[in-house]
């Protein structure tokens, strides 16, 4: 990369945490990956502005989604490069230690039957991190049409 690129990179990789939504979620995703009707849940907003922030993580590579059926599951992805994981992995400690954040994942216990105190994540750096084969294939006996509109738009 080209210091234009990388400037680039660092900028965008900025602007997604500068939200207290996209916080929030990321907060979340720390030790697990989260359906979207989750998240509409324990932070009490609307589906599309969660699927608009989460379609903000994935573009900007440090949110990628996994479908299983009608479902969306989000979880980190973490980037290629050695600096983007130093400064994501330290916003995601300074996240766990929020007393305001703390209170979300307690929400997601109560709500879905997990444990509240949570271990950080071991976390492996593989190197096909950035796997750009499409993921989001529809399966045969997948109802398309079943899916929120606005979630297939964001993809």
């Amino acid at each position: 990369m080209n210091e234009h690129q990388d400037l680039s990179y660092m900028a965008n990789l900025y602007m997604a945490l500068a939200d207290k939504t996209r916080l929030r979620l990321l907060n979340l995703m720390h030790e697990r990956e989260i359906c979207v009707g989750y998240f509409t849940d324990i932070l009490g907003q609307s589906q599309p502005k969660i699927s608009r922030h989460l379609a903000y993580l994935r573009n900007a590579g440090i949110v990628e989604a996994r479908r299983d059926g009608k479902w969306m599951h989000y979880s980190i992805r973490w980037p290629q490069d050695e600096d983007g994981q130093v400064m994501l992995q330290a916003a995601l400690n300074w996240l766990s230690g929020s007393s305001e954040l703390v209170s979300d994942k307690q929400k997601y216990g109560a709500l879905f039957g997990e444990k509240t105190e949570f271990e950080p994540m071991a976390v492996s750096f593989a190197p096909d991190v950035y796997d750009t084969t499409d993921d989001f294939e529809e399966d045969e006996g997948t109802d398309s049409s079943a899916h929120n509109e606005l979630e297939e738009f964001l993809l």
